[in-house]
């Protein structure tokens, strides 16, 4: 039977199994809860299971079964599991119990995609030719939970570097319901964070000269912040900064001490994000000198760009136009602004990203709520497709390598 075939007859139980994760989101690195249900998921399928020692991370590896010669292959496959905090407001029946946490960027269908994948790939553990490892992992919304898993062997978890790398990301907007979406090279930008506090003198509202008044400069360096990018970095090599947090102050008619800002900096290379981390601090030390008060600019790097491997990218084309022909499948042509700690493990062996559509069948996906929205609905759908997806990529890409590497057959002497 087709693989697809089989991930169908699944679809019931992974939609299930999606909705119980949905229903009891955890943020952060320890999500005890979500392993509980991983493990329950992987048990008695054969996986040799490592549990993460500064996270609830799983790594679970599959001991491919088909003979072959040379050295085996390894393949990594990956779903993050952590939530966000986000109040739901979707209205669905199966909404968050967890007040204050959502599944608002669909790692619950990532999980449960994989645990489909999980079985699928033991039920051919005999046709494969070469080992998979499963990456759930935690702690991807800022945590960097990533690092944690390369840091702790995840790479290596079959005794050996793994060959080729996989991940899988769903959207609630932006493509058709189903829509398989690739792109090589720079995929997703880096992330940086900026916390600026300005320290001035607090006084009387009434008389702000008796002061030093940080508040004006804070407002200031706002809009500078976004003219600067404007004339000093090329707009077909964007740069993207957005102020999310400003505060100041306790009343209306008291000059605060103090003013806070805090932003989230999007680069697509890193000549501008080394750029950038030049420029912040010079712009803001000067226009606080301007107003003769002090700042202090904490500048942190966070995820790097995303980039994946042409070749693995066009690897996954192929097997998406395999299994689903090549009306699923959307080429980007540009990057998104998101960021992804995926980009850590991409960084480290080959592989590639591949963003999967959840938009409700019946919604437009123009003008549905995107990803991180407490309104962003996912349509459980995609899983069984996104399941037989991951399965295949593991089962072609370690065949392809396995006869790769494969030593050379003499020639068969001539017939006298």
């Amino acid at each position: 039977m087709p693989i697809t075939a089989d991930a169908r007859e699944m679809q019931a139980d992974l939609a299930r199994f999606r909705r119980e994760l949905h229903r009891e989101p955890e943020i952060g690195l320890t999500l005890p809860r979500t392993q509980e249900k991983v493990l329950q998921a992987l048990d008695g399928l054969g996986y040799e299971i490592t549990l993460g020692q500064d996270t609830t991370s799983v790594t679970a590896v599959l001991r491919g079964q088909a003979p072959g010669a040379g050295t085996r292959p390894a393949v990594l496959l990956r779903a993050d599991m952590d939530g966000l905090p986000v109040q739901e407001k979707t209205g669905v029946d199966y909404t968050s119990r967890i007040d204050g946490a959502m599944h608002a960027c669909g790692h619950d269908l990532h999980t449960a995609m994989l645990t489909g994948a999980a079985t699928l790939l033991a039920e051919r553990r005999h046709r494969l030719s070469g080992d998979v490892v499963l990456m759930f992992q935690p702690g991807e919304e800022g945590f960097d939970g990533a690092s944690h898993m390369i840091r702790e062997g995840v790479l290596d978890a079959p005794g050996r570097r793994v060959d080729a790398a996989y991940g899988m990301h769903v959207f609630s907007a932006l493509e058709p319901h189903g829509t398989f979406c690739t792109k090589p090279g720079v995929m997703l930008s880096s992330s940086d964070g900026l916390t600026v506090t300005v320290l001035g003198a607090g006084g009387h509202g009434s008389a702000p000269h008796s002061a030093k008044d940080p508040v004006t400069a804070a407002a200031e360096m706002v809009t500078a912040l976004q003219v600067m990018v404007t004339r000093q970095f090329n707009m077909f090599d964007p740069v993207v900064l957005s102020v999310g947090v400003l505060q100041a102050g306790t009343k209306r008619n008291i000059i605060p001490e103090t003013a806070r800002i805090e932003a989230t900096i999007r680069t697509f290379s890193e000549e501008s994000r080394q750029k950038m981390m030049e420029a912040v601090p010079r712009l803001l030390k000067g226009i606080a000198a301007a107003h003769g008060l002090d700042v202090d600019v904490d500048y942190q790097q966070e995820y790097p760009l995303t980039i994946t491997d042409e070749d693995e990218t066009r690897t996954a084309e192929h097997v998406i136009e395999g299994l689903f022909g090549d009306s699923r499948l959307a080429r980007w042509a540009t990057p998104l602004s998101g960021s992804e700690d995926f980009s850590r493990v991409l960084a480290e062996v080959p592989g590639t990203f591949i963003g999967l559509s959840a938009v409700p069948r019946d919604a437009d996906h123009t003008t549905t709520a995107y990803n991180h929205s407490p309104y962003a609905t996912f349509d459980d759908g995609v899983l069984a497709d996104g399941a037989a997806l991951y399965a295949e990529l593991a089962m072609s890409r370690l065949a392809a390598l396995a006869a790769a590497s494969a030593p050379a057959h003499a020639a068969a002497p001539a017939l006298s």
